[in-house]
């Protein structure tokens, strides 16, 4: 029997409806959601960090036929829907201040056209804070968070001090609405390259929990050795 190998693809949806070879990783998916709510995951890029953001995505949407036969669908009972806020920064140079500006409005005008805006909300981060609230309250559950690749501006910015610093400070106010906002906030995930314990930016964010290294998820990307026998020839 021929095999469909999923060379570049980081769509779970289209992974599944295609028919390629999945490496089932959804009982430490719903490992992840049931036994917290916010979470940090490094890896080195080309690692797979967007498939498994692509299936959170899936998974929150509700979409039970996308993980029919695969070990969720037993553990899973109630496959509720929430609003979900995904943010990737890995399809940019980040090479002005207006560059990654530009990403994040973009991101927050598509999702102020479904959950509306307030006037006194001037800056990305209180347009944040407005959408994340105003989400929970209208459709009455906790908001997703997903935010792909979180540090790749300020990786393109090492040798440029003075961008650097511009990048931490919006970064800081907007991602800080992980705290402030969380009685609104169901879960959340940053994946990236670099671990938040030694990025300023972080600072205030007591309460992600930092899975890098955790062995009980360490298999979330990649593929090990078992799994490699087991499904690809």
């Amino acid at each position: 029997m021929n095999r469909l190998y999923p060379i570049g693809i980081q769509n779970f949806e289209k992974l599944r409806k295609g028919g390629f070879v999945y490496v089932d990783k959804t009982a430490l998916i719903h490992r992840l959601v049931s036994t917290g709510g916010y979470y940090f995951f490094g890896r080195p890029r080309r690692f797979g960090k967007s498939l498994m953001i692509s299936t959170l995505e899936s998974y929150f949407e509700g979409r039970k036929d996308l993980f029919q036969g695969l070990a969720i669908e037993s553990l899973e009972k109630d496959w509720d829907e929430y609003p979900i806020f995904h943010i990737d920064l890995n399809n940019e140079e980040y090479n002005s201040r207006k560059r990654l500006e530009g990403v994040l409005n973009n991101y927050l005008v598509r999702w102020e056209r479904i959950y509306g805006s307030e006037p006194s909300e001037e800056s990305l981060s209180l347009r944040f804070a407005g959408l994340i609230r105003r989400a929970s309250e209208q459709t009455g559950r906790g908001v997703v968070i997903l935010i792909d690749e979180y540090d790749k501006p300020l990786i393109q910015s090492l040798d440029n001090e003075e961008l650097q610093s511009e990048y931490r400070s919006i970064l800081k106010s907007f991602y800080g609405n992980l705290k402030s906002c969380d009685k609104y906030i169901r879960f959340a995930l940053l994946t990236g390259v670099t671990r938040f314990s030694r990025v300023s930016i972080f600072s205030d964010l007591n309460n992600l929990n930092d899975i890098t290294m955790d062995p009980d998820f360490a298999s979330l990307c990649g593929i090990s050795e078992k799994e490699l026998v087991e499904f690809f020839d």
